[in-house]
């Protein structure tokens, strides 16, 4: 009401200063004018009636004109909603349309007040009918309209047309599968160990050409729901589903009956106890070995490891790594090493250790071994030694740890990756994961190669 009376009083005071005012001015000058003319206009103006018929006059007359848009009272305006929502209107269980536009926007144009009138009334719907259109292959050029309100505006959509293209709907069964979402999300020593599906297909609704690029169709399961807080089985609804293409992109343009489903999701926990293994890199200061190595203190250290089952049985150690460059002469070496979880482990019990290595007189000694496996030897070939000669082993570290070493503790083997049929001088590796202990090989072994 406060702004109906407002213009109200906008109104008053134009008309005024425009019509009203002139108008008295011009009557004052022809009354000056003519006041001493014998005709008597002043007593043909003091008449009761004479002014009520000028005044009519002259109101029709400005009504006529403002009306008609000749006199505006205020300036032309345009005021643009924009993303106004499109209603299309077709057989959605029988069509699919390509092509659609989901908003416009509508520009409005006229006077003020009936563009403030036209945006408070109405719904402002713009529509594209396309009910009386049949299926082709060919676009078809189709017009939006807008449901104007206000008779006293103008309006332009844009865009004001759509290029369709509108195809017969098909339906076919696919099967449904499920992908894990977000499982950096998840606890870290939980792992989901089975999902159930409340069913196994689903149907695709759409026009040939995409419904003949469906590749598969997964439900999407979102692992970061704060309600995965035990490890336990939970009930979830409405998970939604994707139709994705052989290259997995999402196909967008398919509807797929239904929307959603449900699933039985099982967590679990698998642990394991398995040692640290320190290596070390660089090289101590000549004469020297590593005589000890502690863990916190222990000689034997172990952590607990998460995840997958099958992948944490796979896992038999943890390794760390240390810098022993140019060590061995001013005591005892303290760090604290970084864990790194190995591939598979989502969790590990330390992320840290304290590592104390101590030094010692490096010594050595020799043995000689003759059991010598092979490793990775081709398919159906065989290896021979030429002769069963014992190899010498040279082994160095201090005096109390060479002391413990036997033929048996050696794990000799030669590498046959990518040999063929023939003889060879072969290099011998030792397996070793102590790094307190050094072994040196100087010979070779002679082996033949033959084909099955």
């Amino acid at each position: 009401m406060n702004k109906f009376i407002h213009i109200l009083k906008k109104l008053y005071q134009i008309l005024d200063q425009k019509f009203i005012t002139p108008i008295s001015r011009a009557i004052y000058f022809l009354y000056e004018k003519l006041k001493n003319n014998p005709i008597h206009v002043e007593k043909f103006l003091n008449r009761p009636l004479t002014l009520v018929y000028i005044s009519l006059a002259l109101a029709v007359i400005v009504f006529l004109l403002v009306d008609s848009q000749v006199i505006t009272l205020v300036e032309t305006e345009a005021e643009i909603l924009a993303n106004e929502p499109v209603n299309v209107i077709y057989n959605k269980e029988n069509y699919v349309v390509e092509g659609l536009v989901d908003k416009v926007d509508i520009i409005l144009t006229g006077r003020k007040s009936a563009l403030y009138l036209a945006k408070q009334l109405g719904e402002h719907e713009v529509i594209l009918d396309l009910s009386d259109y049949t299926p082709s292959e060919t676009p078809r050029k189709v017009k939006l309209t807008y449901n104007q309100t206000v008779d006293n505006i103008n309006y332009k959509l844009d865009p004001a047309y759509v290029s369709v293209v509108i195809k017969k709907k098909e339906s076919e069964e696919h099967p449904i599968t499920y992908e894990l979402l977000n499982e950096n999300k998840l606890n870290e020593k939980f792992s989901v160990s089975s999902v159930s599906l409340d069913q196994t297909s689903v149907i695709v609704k759409g026009s040939r050409d995409a419904l003949d690029k469906v590749a598969t169709v997964k439900a999407l399961i979102d692992l970061s729901n704060n309600k995965f807080t035990e490890a336990i089985t939970y009930e979830v609804d409405n998970i939604p589903l994707v139709a994705y293409d052989s290259n997995g992109e999402v196909i967008d343009n398919v509807e797929i009956v239904p929307t959603t489903v449900s699933a039985s999701i099982a967590f679990s926990t698998y642990k394991a106890t398995v040692p640290i293994v320190v290596s070390t890199t660089g090289e101590l200061v000549a004469g020297k070995s590593i005589s000890t190595i502690t863990i916190e203190g222990k000689t034997n250290y172990t952590v607990d490891i998460y995840g997958e089952k099958e992948e944490i049985d796979k896992i038999k150690s943890v390794p760390v790594t240390i810098d022993i460059n140019g060590k061995g002469s001013g005591g005892a070496l303290t760090q604290q090493v970084s864990i790194r979880k190995p591939a598979g482990v989502r969790s590990i019990s330390e992320s840290d250790v304290k590592v104390v290595v101590t030094f010692g007189d490096e010594k050595q000694k020799t043995l000689n071994i003759t059991n010598i496996r092979s490793e990775n030897l081709g398919t159906g070939l065989t290896v021979n030694r030429t002769n069963e000669d014992p190899i010498s082993v040279q082994i160095k570290g201090v005096q109390s740890v060479i002391d413990t070493i036997t033929e048996e503790n050696i794990s000799a083997y030669i590498d046959l990756a990518n040999f063929t049929a023939g003889t060879y001088d072969v290099d011998i590796k030792i397996e070793t994961t102590d790094p307190r202990v050094t072994y040196v090989v100087a010979s070779k072994v002679n082996i033949v190669i033959t084909g099955s």
